[in-house]
C-alpha cells in the first residue's frame, strides 16, 4: 500500500476486496459508496473517461465450444509492463455472444495528495 499522502495511494475496498485508489468515494469495481463527499454528493463521477473501447464477438454456429481469457496489461511511457491482470475467463457455446468494455476513468488528485515528479 502507498503512503496515503501521495497521489496513487491505494487501499482495499471493504465490500469486494479489490485494490482501489484511497481517494475513491465509490468503488469502481463493485460501485459501493465508500464515503460521502459534500462536493460530489453521494456518488462520485470521474472527471473524464479518456479511453473507452467496446467490442463483441460471437462464436460461430457449428464451431463447437470456445474458451476465452480476458487479460489487461498496463505499460508505462517506456513500454515496460507495470501491471498485468487476468480479468475473467469463460466458455462460449455455438451462437453465444460476449461483449467486453474497457474504460479508463480519471480524476484529478486532490491538493493534499499531489506529488512532484522528479
Amino acid at each position: 500500500m502507498s503512503n496515503p499522502s501521495t497521489a496513487g495511494a491505494t487501499r482495499t475496498c471493504p465490500h469486494c476486496r479489490e485494490t482501489i485508489l484511497e481517494s475513491a468515494e465509490v468503488c469502481p469495481a463493485c460501485r459501493h459508496k465508500l464515503r460521502f463527499s459534500e462536493s460530489t454528493g453521494a456518488t462520485a463521477a470521474p472527471a473524464s473517461v479518456p479511453l473507452r473501447v467496446e467490442g463483441s464477438f460471437r462464436n460461430p454456429v457449428g464451431s463447437g465450444a470456445w474458451e476465452y481469457s480476458m487479460v489487461l496489461t498496463i505499460r508505462n511511457e517506456r513500454g515496460e509492463e507495470i501491471a498485468r491482470k487476468l480479468v475473467g475467463v469463460g466458455a462460449m457455446q455455438p451462437d453465444e455472444q460476449r461483449t467486453f468494455t474497457l474504460s479508463v476513468e480519471m480524476t484529478p488528485a486532490s491538493a493534499s495528495t499531489k506529488r512532484t515528479r522528479h
